[in-house]
């Protein structure tokens, strides 16, 4: 039998990168997995190509993420797994940050996060597993981001009380944090071969994580091998963070 065989799971931001490979690590595994995303196309090319569902929705929208619950509630009752993975990344110095992009960061990373965990828990069975995509920005301090790396410590303080919450019920809520991993959202910030260079220099392995490495520890943490792990965050960085 499959690990996760009969298990229903959601993956917000599952059209690309992190998303997409937990998604193929699941559905691998047995499940069946329902992904969002902002971009129409984008989603349902992601859905056709995994052998996965596509339902639309903007994280940043919190009319969007309660509309989304309804969908998944009415077709599907219940969850067993969710994985937080929508996010965007945007950097600026300090005084140079506009409310704009901070709230565009925000909304997303996290009061987007936060209210699709709020609005998804009633939809949770009891044991179910809910993953949030952290950072290693959270514990580095980086230069010009400040917001994103703020989103990212308040997501994993939100996982431990959300972990507290919840283990009533027997729902385990836990964080993965990546460091620098190879992903599409590395060309939409303007990786060159300075900042390469900078950001290689600062992970004592040398080099960039990969999406499958980190899919293949979230379906770790979502699976009844981490049956014992709640409140917990995983860094995966490469050491950036040591």
């Amino acid at each position: 039998m499959k690990k996760f065989e009969g298990k229903i799971a959601l993956i917000t931001g599952g059209n690309s990168g992190i998303g997409y490979a937990t998604a193929k690590e699941l559905i691998a595994e047995g499940a069946t997995v329902i992904i969002t995303g902002r971009r129409k196309e984008a989603v349902e090319k992601a859905a056709l190509e995994l052998n996965a569902i596509a339902m639309v929705a903007d994280q940043s929208d919190v009319v969007a993420i309660k509309g989304l619950a309804e969908r998944v509630g009415h077709r599907f009752g219940k969850l067993d797994i969710m994985l937080v993975n929508a996010g965007i990344t945007k950097s600026a110095l300090i005084e140079a940050t506009s409310e704009e992009l901070f709230d565009e960061v925000m909304n997303v990373n996290f009061k987007g996060a936060f209210f699709t965990l709020s609005n998804f828990i009633p939809l949770l069975n009891n044991n179910a597993s809910v993953i949030l995509l952290s950072s290693s920005s959270a514990h580095i301090s980086p230069r010009t981001a400040s917001v994103y790396a703020a989103s990212k410590s308040a997501l994993n303080t939100l996982m431990k009380i959300a972990a507290l919450e919840l283990a009533d019920r027997k729902i385990r809520v836990n964080a993965v944090s990546p460091g620098p991993v190879s992903t599409e959202i590395m060309q939409k910030i303007g990786l060159n071969d300075n900042l390469e260079q900078l950001m290689l220099n600062s992970i004592p392995l040398q080099r960039f994580g990969t999406a499958n490495e980190v899919a293949k520890l979230i379906c770790y943490v979502a699976s009844q091998d981490a049956a014992f792990i709640t409140g917990s965050e995983f860094l995966i960085d490469g050491g950036q963070s040591a």
